[in-house]
């Protein structure tokens, strides 16, 4: 017996396809208050999540950001049951006690009678922040910040190194927040006060982000070629009408802010004039990439699937399929079949994305 390679040789995915669809998971959960699809896409995302992350510091981000997300609901539940008011619903649960304000805040109680609809109110508007919040850190834990810098176009170098530094500042609070608790285990301290821990966290995330910054400035990023001023600034504006198209035509799409055909044509528009901007823009950045990491077939099936699940929440809100917004707090949540199903999609990059070790198989001699 020998062993072999096989011939599927493990390789990282495109960080950009991870965040495109980390990204069409948030657009999906940003169309619905149902508890159901909701925690289906959180479940979709931690699965993913389980399956193809690496060993890399960043890769636990993941845990931090569902804390943050049941924080999240905490503080919008709690502060819902100290301001809501009566006319939120009438099945009341608890009365707290009610504190007295000046007459200028008049409209406004703290604590009082808490009906069960505000609360639950506030238990699905939490839960739909969280779980977006949930799909960024999906994309944290899965791509890489540094490769995906190198992906950048020209035109946003810049803005891209200064948002590398700070997306790596959440990863390394995970980093040090372990590297700080398996330092009291071992000095004999299973608790700690809130300074003790936080304080030292805080500070080695800030020394690593200044680190990275430091070292990509002493490497060249950033560094722009001589090009004449009128053509930066034409596509330093395109660019900026370029996001502000998308950012416009994707609001109106998710809000129903403008009709479909006028979000459609300020989105085109926008994509066209980014586009069109970067392609310019590149020409600013005198630079070469050792071994640029492969857009193939992989990279578009988990693009694909984000864009699915984003699509079908965004046709099925449009064409007011039931089940998306509840009917009331106390409607038991109803299960759509489309919805989820276009979902499920999500589940695709734990299946097609590249494997991540090189794995070995015995043959016959």
């Amino acid at each position: 017996m020998r062993a072999a390679n096989n011939l599927t040789l493990p390789r990282a995915l495109h960080p950009g396809a991870w965040w495109l669809w980390a990204l069409g998971l948030a657009v999906a959960a940003s169309r619905t208050r149902n508890p159901v699809l909701l925690i289906l896409i959180l479940v979709i995302a931690g699965f993913v999540v389980a399956a193809r992350r690496t060993d890399a510091p960043w890769a636990n981000s993941y845990v931090a950001f569902l804390k943050l997300g049941l924080v999240v609901i905490a503080v919008r539940v709690v502060l819902q049951a100290l301001l809501s008011t009566r006319s939120q619903g009438n099945t009341i649960l608890f009365t707290l006690p009610l504190i007295p304000l000046p007459a200028w805040a008049t409209g406004v109680k703290l604590g009082g009678e808490v009906t069960a609809e505000a609360l639950l109110t506030a238990l699905y508007d939490g839960l739909q922040l969280a779980v977006m919040l949930c799909c960024i850190g999906a994309a944290n834990a899965l791509a890489s910040p540094r490769r995906l810098l190198k992906s950048l176009p020209g035109a946003l170098y810049e803005m891209g190194v200064a948002c590398v530094v700070a997306l790596t500042f959440a990863p390394q609070l995970v980093t040090d927040a372990r590297r700080i608790r398996a330092a009291r285990r071992l000095r004999g301290r299973t608790s700690g006060s809130f300074r003790t821990t936080a304080m030292p966290v805080l500070e080695g995330a800030l020394d690593r982000s200044v680190e990275l910054a430091a070292a990509m400035d002493s490497r060249g990023y950033g560094r722009t070629a001589q090009v004449p001023r009128n053509q930066r600034r034409i596509t330093g504006a395109s660019v900026l009408l370029g996001l502000l198209g998308i950012a416009l035509g994707v609001y109106s799409l998710l809000t129903d802010a403008m009709s479909f055909p006028v979000a459609a044509a300020a989105l085109a528009v926008g994509l066209l004039l980014a586009v069109g901007a970067m392609t310019v823009g590149h020409q600013r950045v005198a630079r070469t990439r050792y071994r640029p990491d492969p857009w193939a077939l992989p990279e578009w099936l988990v693009t694909l699937s984000g864009a699915i699940a984003a699509g079908t929440m965004i046709v099925a809100a449009n064409r007011g399929v039931e089940g998306l917004v509840l009917a009331g707090p106390l409607v038991v949540p109803p299960v759509p079949l489309v919805p989820v199903l276009g979902l499920l999609v999500g589940l695709a990059p734990a299946i097609v994305a590249p494997p991540l070790t090189r794995r070995r198989e015995l043959v016959p001699a």
